[in-house]
Parts: structure tokens; C-alpha cells; sequence
């Protein structure tokens, strides 16, 4: 059984439906990618499962069913939802941001972990103090991404990690995502534009048009299918 499975995710905003019945899965400390187009439904797919949107179908997290819980609740579970824009506290400094993200856990645990992740984004580090809505796009998608780590989840949404940001300074933050993965063991279900870069990361993919999963498989075979980049990846 994988970790999180979703079957038949049906989800909209009003009259409005925007997803199709969509059917994915993502294991235990698997990297998993969804691309596609704007308004092809990525966004909303992370909201409906992070319980931000009503939502029909099945979604099912390390067994159990969580479709229509709470976002509180979910993060209780283990999920932790990194919404497109980042989402960072701007009047609070790095540390305080970092504590909101433990805020379901005490103890002397959450030093430690605030520690680890200023020593795993070192830019964090140099400007610990430093109030979020002062720092560069880069940094506050950095501890947006470091936040959510504070709430030690076993699964990571990321809704679109690159936007507004320069290439080199993506390429960092991808980078320092990876490193903590890899450190922690946790899965990453992520919404991304950038369809090299994503394909790079992750080791499978989804591809959304209209509201459906058009093709699926291992993210290498994808980035070199021809009809698929041409299609639906833009490259």
C-alpha cells in the first residue's frame, strides 16, 4: 500500500469543476511530480487533498481515509501543505516563522529542529533574526519550505517552489529540498511549471490537462518522450 493513494479526486470551485476523477499514488519517501499546463488543475489537486477545497473521491493517507479533514488535522497526520505564494508570516523573523511550524509540538525537540534546519538552508542562518517580509523571494520560499519540515511530516506538498523566482536561485532552492528529503525520508507530491527542472528532482510524474491525468510513469522516461514534451511540457 502506498503512502498516500487518491482515487477518483473530484474537485472545483463553485459550479465549477476543475478535476476529473484523478488517480495517483505516492510511496513512502518517493518524489512524485504533477505538471501540466495553467489551469490544467495542479494547484487545485494539492488543496483538495491538504483539505483547503470540498473535494469527492477517495484519498487515503498511510492507510487511513482523510478526505475531508481539517488542514490542522492533516498536519496532526503528517501532511505538511506548502501553498503556492509561500506562505511565510512576513512580520515574524526566521526563528518565529519556524516555530509556527512546530506549533503542534514542544519540547526541547523543536530547538533542535530549528537548529537543523538553519544549518540545512544556511541563508536561513545568516538572517535568523531577520523579519520574513524583508527577505528575498528566494529566502521566504526557503523558509516556507523549512517551516513545514518543523512539523517533522512524513509528506510534503509543494505548490510551484520556482514561481517568481531567478533560475540560479531555483536551482538553490531545489537543491537544499532534495538534501532534506534525503536526510528525512519524506515523501514530496510537487506541483511544478518547470518541467526540466521537476524532472529532474522527482523519480516519477504525473502530467494533468483539463482536469486529467493524461500520461504517468518514471520522470526520465517522460523527459525524453518526445510527444510528450512537445504536447504537454512545453520543451
Amino acid at each position: 500500500m502506498s503512502l498516500l493513494e487518491v482515487s477518483g479526486l473530484r474537485a472545483g470551485y463553485g459550479i465549477v469543476e476543475v478535476l476529473f476523477g484523478l488517480d495517483f499514488s505516492v510511496d513512502e519517501g518517493e518524489l512524485v511530480v504533477v505538471l501540466g499546463a495553467n489551469g490544467a488543475g495542479k494547484t487545485t489537486t494539492l488543496r483538495a487533498i491538504s483539505g483547503m477545497i470540498p473535494c469527492e473521491g477517495s484519498i487515503t493517507f498511510d492507510g487511513a481515509e482523510v478526505r475531508g479533514k481539517r488542514p490542522d488535522q492533516l498536519l496532526s497526520a503528517g501532511i505538511a501543505h506548502v501553498p503556492q505564494g509561500r506562505g511565510t508570516i512576513t512580520a515574524l523573523n526566521v526563528e518565529d516563522n519556524l516555530r509556527v511550524g512546530a506549533y503542534q509540538r514542544s519540547g526541547r525537540e523543536v530547538d533542535s529542529d530549528m537548529e537543523l534546519w538553519l544549518e540545512a538552508f544556511p541563508r536561513l542562518g545568516e538572517r535568523r533574526d531577520q523579519q520574513a517580509g524583508s527577505m528575498s523571494g528566494g529566502e521566504q520560499q526557503m523558509l516556507a519550505i523549512a517551516r513545514a519540515f518543523m512539523s517533522r511530516p512524513r509528506l510534503l506538498l509543494l505548490d510551484e517552489p520556482s514561481l517568481g523566482l531567478a533560475p540560479l536561485v531555483t536551482r538553490e532552492v531545489f537543491d537544499r529540498l532534495r538534501d532534506a528529503t534525503s536526510e528525512t525520508g519524506t515523501a514530496v507530491l510537487l506541483v511544478e511549471q518547470n518541467a526540466n527542472l521537476a524532472l529532474d528532482f522527482a523519480g516519477r510524474a504525473y502530467v494533468l490537462e483539463a482536469g486529467e491525468i493524461v500520461a504517468a510513469g518514471p520522470a526520465e522516461e517522460l523527459q525524453h518522450d518526445e510527444t510528450i514534451q512537445k504536447a504537454y511540457l512545453g520543451l
